[in-house]
């Protein structure tokens, strides 16, 4: 479990292919995480994606990624120079500054537009239309494993205004348009979504706020 408050950005030494998929190496020397250490056999969120650790040292991260992931997340896409945003998984005593995330990748999105103007950051993201019903205004989103809060929503679309802290400790100041960005909904959200269509039947009608005030999970 995660919470996207990303505490360094690391780089790709290698990324070799395998029978599995790929052994992805990782330059962490910027990053020193006190008091944790991690060891193989952790959890490490990489740019969104919860991956196992297989070999540790002060300098380096290794990571087998498998085919699955490969093809399911922006991973595949990675090379030699790459940056990546790391997070250890949390644990009960530090505070939770983002959302509750699974580093499960629900779909790989693509950035429409970026707005740098001298007032502010705005990023406007593209998911697969089947995304939208988890994509709320005032919700909470995670691009690349880093914890946002959505602006605005539009039909296929919505946006993210980002603040210097968030352009200056991980890699979104990079991702212009047509930039593949991994995208991981609000797991409360989620829940709430396919609990109203248990409730309704497949056939139930596009999710609506009429519609969660009805069923009560909002105020009217």
């Amino acid at each position: 479990m995660f919470t996207g408050i990303v505490q360094a950005k690391a780089t790709v030494t290698a990324a070799e292919p395998n029978p599995f998929g790929v052994r992805l190496t990782l330059d962490r020397s910027a990053w020193r995480p006190e008091p944790y250490t991690p060891a193989p056999g952790d959890s490490i969120c990489v740019s969104g994606v919860c991956l196992t650790v297989t070999e540790a040292d002060p300098s380096r991260l290794v990571f087998d990624v498998i085919a699955e992931t490969l093809a399911k997340t922006t991973l595949g896409d990675l090379a030699p120079g790459d940056p990546v945003n790391l997070e250890p998984p949390v644990t009960p005593h530090q505070p939770l500054g983002g959302h509750f995330m699974q580093g499960h990748v629900d779909a790989v999105g693509t950035v429409t537009e970026v707005y740098d103007g001298p007032d502010e950051w705005r990023t406007t993201v593209a998911p697969p239309p089947e995304l939208m019903d988890y994509i709320v205004p005032k919700g909470s989103i995670a691009i690349d494993g880093v914890s946002l809060t959505i602006a605005d929503v539009a039909d296929d679309a919505f946006t993210v205004a980002l603040i210097p802290t968030t352009l200056e400790l991980t890699t979104l100041c990079d991702r212009r348009a047509g930039a593949r960005v991994n995208l991981e909904a609000d797991i409360l959200t989620k829940t709430v979504v396919h609990a109203l269509r248990r409730m309704r039947g497949d056939a139930a009608p596009k999710l609506t706020m009429d519609a969660l005030r009805d069923a009560g999970f909002v105020d009217s």
